[in-house]
Parts: structure tokens; C-alpha cells; sequence
């Protein structure tokens, strides 16, 4: 009788072990959790504060903006526009936006990719290929953000500041657009309270779902502090430099908080509108 027991509890047991596993190595297989989705966006946080602080180093530089300052052929825009829309044909061309986390300002007719195509993790619902709100991120960086970081004045070096205008670009693309990662990994942690939203195509009750304030104080306070390890000049003995930094830690938490946090929610909510099609 002991050694029945024994075996059925041992059956039991294993099937449990089995199932584990087998949910370990799903989610391993497909690349997303939880951990590893708030990992990203923590180290991306790093990224974003450094190309901001580059970007900082020049003036405004408006002639950059400009379309009448420039007379390439066959461009009709700005020196920003003409540098992100050949960047962006280039890198197409090297696969950048084979990968589903990128995403193009001027996506239109972008060249094929030219090297072997890598074969991603497919965890995403097809849905998220259509998810682009560029053009957003486009009209907050230049008509909302810049203005509050950089200097007025004008040194000349337009192609310059054009790159590094290009790197926060690119940088908080891919930090909002993420937020389709993140609305993925919430949705199969919970499921049965997402799918009645869904169905209702109930933004107010997803937003409510997807909104917790005590993490995005905290992110707010975590990158203004990162603003200000990064952004204070380094010096041997005595810190003269107190105080002083390369970028203001209170814009770069504003910026989170007034746009990349509801962008990404944004981005989220639209995401999940189309999860159950």
C-alpha cells in the first residue's frame, strides 16, 4: 500500500515538474517575461539620458529645422528630415527594421533589407506590426522637448546636431513603441480581466488596467537620478561642479512623466484593441 502511494505521489509530482518546465521553456523559447521586459526598459532609460545629454551639447541650431535652408535635390524637407530618411534607407537596407522592436519615421517605401533575414521570436500578435505613432514621437521631441533642453543660439554644426537629434529619436521609438512588449506580458498574466476590455473595445478600463502610479513615480525618480549621475562633470579633489549638470534631471523626468509614460500607454492600449482579432 506504502509503495502505491509512493508511486502515485512521485506520478503527481512529475506531472507537475513536467508542466513547469514546460511553461519555463515556452517562455525561454519566445524571449518575453516580465523580468526581462523591465530589464530592457530600465537599461533603455540609460540610453535615452545619454543621447539627450549629446544632443544638449549643441545649440538649438535652427537653420537644421529649416526647409528653406537646405536645396538637395529631390528633398523637399528639412536637413533633420533629409539625415533621419537616408539613415533610415540605409539601415532598412541592413535589416534594422526586420526587427519587430524597431520602427521607422518614414516608413513608406523603404528599401528591402539586403543581408539574410534573422528569425525573431514571434511574440507578438500580428496586430503590433501596425502600431506606429512616430509621427507623435516626431511632434513631442521636436515642438515640446527640444525647446526645454537646449541652449538658444546657432554654432554652425547642423549635420551634427541632425545625428544626435536622430539618436533621441531612435531611442525613445523604441523605448514607447516597447510598450507592445509590455501590453503582451500584462495580457497573459491576466487574461480574464483584459479580454472583457478588449471585446468592449474599452480604452478607459485598459488605460486603468495598464496605469500604476507607484511605478511610474518611481521610474521618474530613477531617471532624474541617472540624469544626474550621468550628467555631472568629473573632477579630481574637490566637486566645484555641484549642482551643476549637463541636462537638467527635472526635464528628463517630465519627459517621462508628460510623455513617454502616456505614449507608451498609448501605444499599449492600441495594441491590445487588436489582441483578440
Amino acid at each position: 500500500m506504502l509503495l502505491v502511494m509512493m508511486l502515485i505521489l512521485f506520478c503527481l509530482t512529475s506531472s507537475v515538474f513536467k508542466h513547469e518546465m514546460a511553461k519555463a521553456e515556452s517562455n525561454v523559447s519566445d524571449g518575453l517575461t516580465l523580468d526581462l521586459v523591465r530589464d530592457s526598459l530600465i537599461r533603455q532609460e540609460d540610453t535615452i539620458v545619454f543621447s539627450l545629454i549629446e544632443r544638449a551639447k549643441f545649440p538649438l541650431n535652427s537653420p537644421t529645422y529649416d526647409p528653406s535652408y537646405t536645396s538637395i535635390p529631390g528633398s523637399c524637407g528639412s536637413l533633420v528630415e533629409f539625415i533621419v530618411k537616408e539613415t533610415e534607407a540605409i539601415q532598412a537596407k541592413a535589416g534594422r527594421y526586420e526587427n519587430p522592436e524597431e520602427h521607422p519615421f518614414f516608413p513608406d517605401n523603404l528599401p528591402p533589407s539586403l543581408v539574410p533575414h534573422h528569425k525573431y521570436p514571434k511574440v507578438l500578435h500580428p496586430a503590433a506590426m501596425f502600431v506606429n505613432i512616430n509621427k507623435m514621437i516626431w511632434d513631442m521631441y521636436f515642438n515640446k522637448l527640444l525647446p526645454l533642453f537646449v541652449t538658444p543660439g546657432d554654432d554652425g554644426n547642423y549635420a551634427s546636431t541632425a545625428a544626435r537629434d536622430l539618436e533621441c529619436l531612435q531611442a525613445l521609438s523604441r523605448r514607447i513603441h516597447y510598450g507592445k512588449l509590455v501590453a503582451e506580458v500584462k495580457f497573459r498574466d491576466e487574461r480574464k480581466d483584459y479580454e472583457p476590455a478588449i471585446r468592449a473595445q474599452d480604452r478607459d478600463t485598459l488605460i486603468g488596467l495598464l496605469t500604476f502610479a507607484n511605478v511610474e513615480e518611481a521610474v521618474k525618480k530613477r531617471v532624474a537620478k541617472k540624469a544626474v549621475t550621468f550628467g555631472r562633470d568629473v573632477q579630481l579633489g574637490d566637486d566645484g561642479n555641484k549642482g551643476k549638470y549637463k541636462l537638467d534631471p527635472a526635464i528628463v523626468s517630465r519627459l517621462y512623466g508628460d510623455w513617454v509614460i502616456p505614449l507608451t500607454k498609448e501605444v499599449e492600449v492600441e495594441y491590445l484593441l487588436h489582441r483578440l482579432d
